[in-house]
């Protein structure tokens, strides 16, 4: 019996030095893209571009990352090579960064930027896929919490760095090649994941007790609730767009209103990661509640309502972006996860910019429009977490 105990700790061990390898690997990536993201609006428009072409590639990289999710998901669990395309869409997604320095023109910038939402997009499914298995002896929200807290403080002091940097040189191209280090840290961790962690299926001793041909009602029934929650969720720019207009934060505290939203959804991910492994997905509907006050309180109040709201915001994104691929691991079989993590991010992220582009043209109307549908699309989402959440936690 002590012997079966040993085993145990040892596997669970394992696990988590799994989990916080790929978390430490995902804090470099994000530090890498966020830092570059922060900044490629004005960078374009530096090369020539104007006010359409800035907004298409950033629209056009976002749709097309969600539309390769289904791609790369359903492909990971057709071939079972989940490192080989974790790697590839790696190696494309932190290649493209540093690359920026040296485009030269906004056509190929414009390339480069939607080149790494493609990279991002391939990567995904099958890491969260491979982080699944570990996560089954660690606790599924623990092993997702830990990984989006890191992946989080990754684009919290990512655009900071860039910031730093721009502030110190002024210079763009400077800025983009200095983020090669964290990228080059990102694929040599990579390599030794792939190195050290082989095959992380072997991880999962018992999966989740799951029979199913196809995706069980219960997904799709989360897929729509998680959906209403991302329409009703405002995008930082929009938000920040909404600051100047408003005049009730200044331009030089808006990047610090970010960076406390991010801090709080990293912090988030943590705790309620853990509340998931004990209370199941019932935990989402005060949560959900809760993050639905930051529409009133960033969009109406001044600038003491805006930090409060942003707190909310971010806790809302830690939530939703750990719980997310935690809860999806365990309702459905594990040689379908890869498919289900790409059909439910890309629905998500789908759901999220067409709320977004509806707020946006409520905007024109008045604030208020925008705070009453961003809170009754995320309140509207309750009845189906509710359903969902009937079902015992992991």
């Amino acid at each position: 019996m002590r012997g079966v105990t040993r085993a145990g700790s040892t596997r669970r061990a394992n696990a988590l030095k799994f989990v916080v390898l790929v978390g430490v690997m995902s804090f470099f990536a994000d530090f890498t893209y966020e830092g570059s993201r922060g900044v490629v609006g004005p960078y374009l428009r530096q090369l020539g571009a104007g006010a359409f072409v800035v907004a298409f590639v950033a629209g056009f990289g976002e749709l097309l990352g969600y539309a390769i999710r289904l791609v790369s998901g359903r492909l990971s669990d057709r071939t079972g090579e989940f490192w080989p395309i974790t790697i590839f869409g790696y190696v494309v997604q932190m290649s493209s960064v540093p690359l920026l320095a040296l485009a030269g023109n906004w056509p190929v910038a414009a390339g480069l930027i939607v080149l790494e939402r493609i990279g991002k997009a391939i990567r995904n499914p099958p890491r969260d896929a491979m982080l699944s298995h570990a996560a089954g002896e660690i606790g599924y929200g623990w092993a997702f919490g830990v990984h989006e807290a890191l992946d989080q403080f990754g684009a919290l002091f990512g655009p900071l760095f860039a910031a730093g940097l721009l502030a110190w040189r002024g210079d763009y191209e400077i800025a983009f090649a200095a983020l090669a280090l964290p990228a080059a840290i990102t694929l040599a961790l990579l390599g030794a994941a792939r190195f050290l962690y082989p095959r992380p299926e072997e991880m999962e001793t018992v999966p989740p007790d799951v029979h199913a041909a196809g995706l069980p009602r219960q997904f799709w029934l989360y897929l729509a609730g998680a959906a209403l929650v991302a329409a009703g969720f405002a995008d930082f720019p929009f938000i920040a767009f909404h600051f100047q207009q408003a005049g009730s934060v200044s331009k030089d505290w808006t990047p610090v209103l970010y960076a406390v939203a991010m801090g709080v959804s990293g912090t988030g991910s943590l705790v309620f990661g853990k509340l998931f492994d004990r209370l199941g997905l019932g935990i989402l509907i005060p949560l959900t509640v809760a993050s639905a006050l930051y529409a009133p309180l960033v969009f109406l109040g001044g600038p003491a309502a805006a930090v409060v709201g942003m707190a909310l915001w971010g806790l809302g994104m830690g939530v939703h972006e750990s719980i997310v691929p935690a809860a999806v691991a365990t309702m459905v079989p594990p040689n379908r996860r890869a498919s289900a993590f790409g059909l439910f991010t890309a629905g998500y992220g789908v759901a999220w910019f067409a709320g977004s582009v509806a707020l946006g043209a409520l905007y024109s109307l008045s604030t208020g429009a925008v705070v009453v549908a961003a809170v009754l699309l995320e309140l509207a989402a309750l009845p189906l977490l509710r359903l969902v959440g009937n079902r015992p936690g992991p």
